[in-house]
């Protein structure tokens, strides 16, 4: 995490503009200023020194991580009067409920369609769920999302186009999030559902007379669900920050929303957060994976 902080902190050191300059320009018709006045000048100075932009790049950092220790990350540039981690906790409900709604309807889908191309090895059935997958791989979010408003809620009227109140309004973006997890979750299974049933254990089953359900779902499916698990974690982290793109074109107020403001307007406090909650996440999940080993497969454990 601390080497997440350093180096977004210098990027964001290193980027040209900042907060105050882009406000400027941003208030330029109101009342045109230059950085050579002395009202901007002091403005300027008691700007920087409220949030210790006055100090050297190594003391600012030093000062982010003592406050992220606690999760006090202090006020935003773009709102003084709340605190970043009030924003934070605002926002993360909705871009986490996004995020594990899609993975949930990726593993729904994506593992029964898997079996389903793995017991159809090299027919038409197999040919055409993988041929979805790799689509489903190759088109970003964002694109999926375009085409979703087109279909369901411009041609078709059936679904709201923005907003995050009601089912109606999950359902779209969900989709669209999910799309990419969904494809690779079911050649993840296919593949590693296939090299199970190659297995001795497997042929053994068979021998002892077991029936193709039984055998699938007895003994080949719990194996196979390792290798799974393997990319389910790291997915989860994506949707995280893939909730960017589909929160800003479905206007939800979540936390990839915030995230994008932050960047464009060089709201450098809330932008570290915004990184260093993601990063977090994506540990956290990478945990959680580790656990999952140890409870799906006893000899990891046991080891």
């Amino acid at each position: 995490m601390v080497v997440v902080i350093v180096i977004t902190y210098v990027l964001m050191w290193l980027a040209p503009g900042n907060f105050f300059e882009l406000q400027r320009v941003r208030d330029a018709i109101a009342r045109v200023t230059t950085p050579d006045d002395p009202a901007y000048q002091a403005t300027l100075k008691g700007f920087e020194e409220r949030y210790g932009l006055n100090n050297p790049l190594w003391k600012q950092i030093l000062m982010y991580l003592k406050g992220a220790v606690v999760f006090k990350f202090g006020p935003s540039f773009s709102d003084p009067a709340r605190n970043i981690e009030d924003l934070i906790k605002e926002k993360f409900p909705i871009t986490f409920t996004l995020a594990l709604s899609s993975i949930l309807f990726a593993l729904v889908v994506g593992v029964p369609l898997g079996i389903l191309a793995a017991l159809k090895k090299n027919t038409w059935i197999d040919y055409t769920a993988m041929t979805v997958s790799v689509i489903g791989v190759a088109i970003p979010s964002y694109v999926v999302a375009v085409f979703l408003i087109l279909i369901f809620s411009i041609y078709l009227g059936w679904l709201p186009t923005s907003g995050w109140e009601g089912i109606r309004t999950k359902i779209l973006p969900t989709i669209a999030l999910a799309l990419g997890p969904l494809a690779s979750v079911a050649r993840f299974t296919r593949v590693s559902l296939l090299d199970t049933l190659n297995q001795d254990f497997i042929r053994t089953a068979y021998a002892k007379g077991g029936d193709d359900r039984t055998v699938i779902m007895k003994h080949a499916l719990r194996p196979s669900m390792i290798p799974l698990v393997t990319i389910v974690g790291p997915q989860m982290a994506y949707l995280m920050v893939g909730t960017v793109w589909v929160e800003n074109i479905f206007r939800i107020p979540g936390l990839g929303q915030l995230f994008a403001n932050a960047a464009v307007t060089r709201d450098y406090p809330l932008l570290v957060t915004s990184t260093f909650i993601l990063a977090l996440t994506v540990m956290i999940m990478n945990l959680i994976v580790d656990v999952l080993y140890a409870i799906l497969d006893p000899r990891i454990k046991l080891d």
